[in-house]
């Protein structure tokens, strides 16, 4: 028998793909890029992505490779610049040594920043997300360990902690999160295994460090472990690790490891942009599961994400056209 999960009653919101724009806060004129792909419907998901050390949101953007992902996949994207510091380097204040006395509260400029975009674009308030690389990957775990529920999960590459930091609730959040980070095991910048005696940034933690506190933290018990096809044959293989748990609405805990460096995961066996979205698309929550409904008035026509009229088919978003001027987004899972 068919169901039908309803996701939303909506007209399409039609905005400029790409705008570079300011967001005062705290005193600061903030930076940031704003994507949308067309056609975005309300109440569409929102990714922030943060650059690292030294870049900025141009730079994350191009690097990353989210705008594609969201083009496919139906959300919108947040490109934030941290501040410069005094060496004229873009950072994000996670308590780096040189950083000392450094006051700058990006925590509260990201979530800030995200509650403005939802509410300006219409944009999902359950359904907002956070990556970055490095610097970024960093406030990645800052953003989580804060615990304000304005992101409902984390994907940090190529980051670590900084006990010396700033933020006072370390290890205490609120609240479990999903959590995937993905990180190179010959990542000479940020290690693997940590650094107590780093002279440069300050001392760290280890991945293994963070990815047990969230695995424990979310009463997961499960593990499946999966490599990768080596498809360039360069011996940097990507292996998952996949923390679970039996109980119902469980936010699990992903760690991706592979042989390169510190960078986005750029192995060649994988896309990470799009296993990033495939983690925060697992809680995604503005559907509701109801019995099929008979119909609302006429339709007229199907569409997919991308306005091109499509025949009904299962498990795919698609938007019914009714000739009442209603717009039906919804999945039928068969």
């Amino acid at each position: 028998m068919k169901k039908i999960l309803i996701i939303l009653f909506c007209f399409p919101c039609l905005v400029f793909s790409q705008q570079n724009l300011n967001f005062f806060y705290d005193g600061l004129n903030r930076e940031y890029i704003y994507y949308s792909p067309n056609n975005l419907p309300l109440n569409a998901p929102l990714v922030f992505v943060a650059h690292g050390f030294t870049g900025s949101a141009q730079g994350i953007m191009s690097y990353s490779g989210m705008n594609n992902i969201a083009d496919q996949n139906g959300f919108a994207v947040c490109y934030p610049q941290g501040t410069t510091d005094a060496w004229g380097d873009n950072f994000w204040n996670v308590g780096y040594d040189f950083h000392a006395g450094v006051t700058v509260d990006d925590i509260g400029f990201l979530e800030t920043l995200a509650s403005y975009l939802q509410s300006t674009y219409q944009l999902s308030q359950s359904n907002t997300f956070f990556t970055g690389m490095s610097n970024g990957g960093e406030m990645s775990y800052l953003l989580a360990f804060d615990g304000s529920n304005i992101f409902k999960a984390f994907a940090p590459v190529a980051g670590t902690v900084f006990p010396n930091g700033l933020i006072t609730n370390l290890f205490t959040p609120n609240t479990p999160v999903p959590f995937f980070v993905t990180h190179g095991l010959n990542d000479n910048v940020t290690s693997f295994i940590g650094d107590s005696n780093d002279q440069y940034w300050g001392s760290y933690l280890s991945v293994d460090t963070l990815v047990d506190f969230w695995v424990n933290y979310n009463s997961l018990s499960n593990l499946n472990i999966d490599t990768f096809p080596d498809l360039n044959n360069n011996g940097k293989r990507t292996i998952s690790y996949k923390y679970s748990s039996f109980a119902s609405n469980s936010n699990e805990v992903w760690l991706f490891t592979h042989r390169s460096g510190h960078n986005w995961g750029d192995d060649g066996d994988i896309v990470i942009e799009q296993k990033i979205w495939d983690f925060f698309s697992l809680y995604s929550s503005n559907s509701t599961e109801i019995n099929e409904i008979n119909s609302l008035n006429n339709l007229l026509y199907i569409t997919n994400l991308f306005g091109q009229k499509v025949i009904e088919k299962n498990n795919a978003f698609l938007f019914y056209k009714y000739d009442d001027g209603t717009t039906l987004k919804k999945v039928i899972v068969q």
